[in-house]
């Protein structure tokens, strides 16, 4: 019985981000255009009172001359790691507080910029660019092996991450 629970934590530690699956061929057919989507906000239910950016590009304009860290979050609408973690981010007062001074964008998509891939495409994921466009590779969440993906559990390692990248824009800007 003992290997038993060691295998299966095991597992769940195996298990605790999303593979991205990458369809490169597949190209948006016009099936999968014309069926009707829900009106959707920009936020996908991370913040719905947030403002959220709209690409990749906008969030780093709005960054460089708002002079506001960028704040980005890859996940994936049916990968239950993102969902589990999108619930707590939004109910989490003291983090959709401080997600204000943020510039924010999430993302059901990769973007082309290798540089927020630094260790791999894998959802949920969260990055923090600085406005001089840097990504910040020392702020990272626990696990060695996948640095910014983050658990539920971790939310409050999320929220201390987000003040460091707002003191680290205090001290070095």
């Amino acid at each position: 019985a003992m290997e038993k629970s060691y295998m299966s934590m095991l597992l769940l530690l195996v298990a605790i981000s999303c593979a991205l699956a990458k369809d490169v061929g597949k190209k948006e057919t016009k099936e999968n255009t014309t069926k009707p989507k829900l009106p959707q906000t920009l936020s996908r239910g991370w913040g719905d009172q947030l403002i959220w950016t709209q690409t990749y590009e906008e969030a780093l304009f709005r960054s460089k001359h708002s002079n506001k860290p960028l704040m980005i979050i890859h996940h994936l609408d049916d990968c239950p790691h993102s969902q589990a973690l999108k619930k707590v981010f939004a109910e989490h007062k003291d983090i959709q507080k401080l997600a204000e001074k943020f510039i924010l964008l999430n993302l059901v998509y990769e973007t082309t910029d290798k540089n927020l891939a630094p260790d791999g495409q894998y959802v949920p994921r969260i990055l923090f660019i600085d406005p001089s466009l840097t990504v910040r590779a020392d702020i990272t969440g626990r696990y060695s092996n996948r640095l910014y993906a983050y658990e539920p559990s971790d939310i409050s390692l999320l929220y201390s991450n987000m003040q460091k990248a707002l003191k680290l824009l205090k001290t070095e800007l």
